[in-house]
């Protein structure tokens, strides 16, 4: 169901549906309720919707995993110290094995993510309504299943950035699996990943906020394969979902249908996401002019909120960005997000 405020007051021009509340210098914003708590699919959403859910219904698990991930780190320091010692060098292969089985799983979850994304953006940047605040508003569970894979991304990425574990053992993984090649020693854990696959799982690691990265070239990948599709229909999507978040936290009327606290981080950490994603595909990014995206009222609402709430989610913005310190960024910006 959708929710909207009586006004005395319409505006013009503003499409056929939504009467809005506000006004900035960006364009008058899109407001509506986008229930995030209970939207359920429609049968013209039902299609895309169980593709996606088949996905979402992992990402639990996964993010349990990455959660409890300890790593190997005694076994390959005591094995590294004492090279010559065969019993601790097989007890840390035994100990990075199934860890890289582990590794492996969550990179080819984020394929899968990727391949969700896709259809999800499919739907909403279709042509089917006359623009993209419209497609939000009637496709409300597929958008809050985009919601929910941004949200996946991002406290996969904070789990990851804060677990140098991850690198070490697979690092460790490849320089042991090469040794044993050269050495010709058979081992059980040689089929677990193969030397491409390795490569690319290495990369994926290697990046700071992996998912992040495979969500944005995924998006950018989209727009690509999409050529038919003006690259508008994908950035106004993403800057919508942001104007929705940002009015949606900053109106107690809205913000007061939340039924958990919950559905308040969620609502944050998507806007922070649909930001970056926005700032990797469109050609100037988030922070120019010429943006979409209310950035000074978006750092605002985090600015709002409890300080060690959203202190990640600003680091977010501050180092994982693509515009942010080119020439044409807002000076206000920058010092709004530079603040402790």
């Amino acid at each position: 169901m959708l929710y909207f405020y009586d006004q005395r007051r319409e505006y013009r021009n503003m499409g056929n549906l939504l009467k809005v509340l506000t006004c900035t210098d960006l364009e008058q914003e899109p407001n509506f309720f986008l229930d995030f708590e209970n939207a359920q699919p429609t049968d013209a959403e039902r299609e895309v919707w169980e593709k996606v859910d088949l996905v979402l219904k992992d990402a639990r698990g996964i993010l349990d995993e990455l959660q409890a991930y300890k790593g190997a780190g005694q076994e390959i320091r005591e094995a590294i110290q004492n090279p010559n010692d065969d019993a601790l060098q097989k007890a840390a292969w035994a100990a990075v094995v199934p860890l890289v089985g582990k590794l492996k799983k969550f990179y080819q979850f984020s394929q899968r993510l990727e391949a969700a994304l896709h259809s999800l953006l499919g739907a909403l940047t279709s042509e089917t309504y006359d623009n993209p605040t419209q497609n939000l508003e009637r496709e409300q569970a597929l958008a809050k299943q985009f919601a929910e894979i941004l949200h996946f991304t991002l406290r996969f990425d904070e789990l990851k950035m804060t677990n140098p574990a991850i690198q070490n053992d697979f690092s460790y993984y490849r320089r042991t699996l090469s040794r044993m090649r050269i050495n010709n020693t058979p081992t059980e854990g040689e089929n677990e990943v193969n030397n491409e696959l390795a490569n690319r799982i290495s990369l994926f690691y290697a990046d700071a906020t992996p998912m992040l990265k495979t969500l944005s070239d995924g998006t950018t990948k989209f727009v690509s394969e999409n050529k038919n599709l003006p690259i508008e229909n994908t950035t106004d999507c993403l800057s919508t979902m942001a104007s929705v978040c940002k009015v949606m936290l900053e109106t107690p009327e809205y913000r007061s249908r939340f039924t958990s606290e919950e559905t308040v981080s969620f609502c944050l950490r998507v806007m922070v996401g649909v930001i970056i994603l926005y700032d990797y595909v469109h050609p100037v990014g988030a922070f120019s002019k010429s943006s979409k995206i209310d950035m000074k009222g978006c750092i605002k609402v985090l600015r709002d909120q409890p300080p060690n709430s959203v202190e990640g989610l600003l680091n977010a913005l501050r180092y994982t960005t693509k515009h942010l310190n080119d020439d044409s960024t807002n000076k206000t910006i920058k010092s709004m997000l530079q603040q402790q």
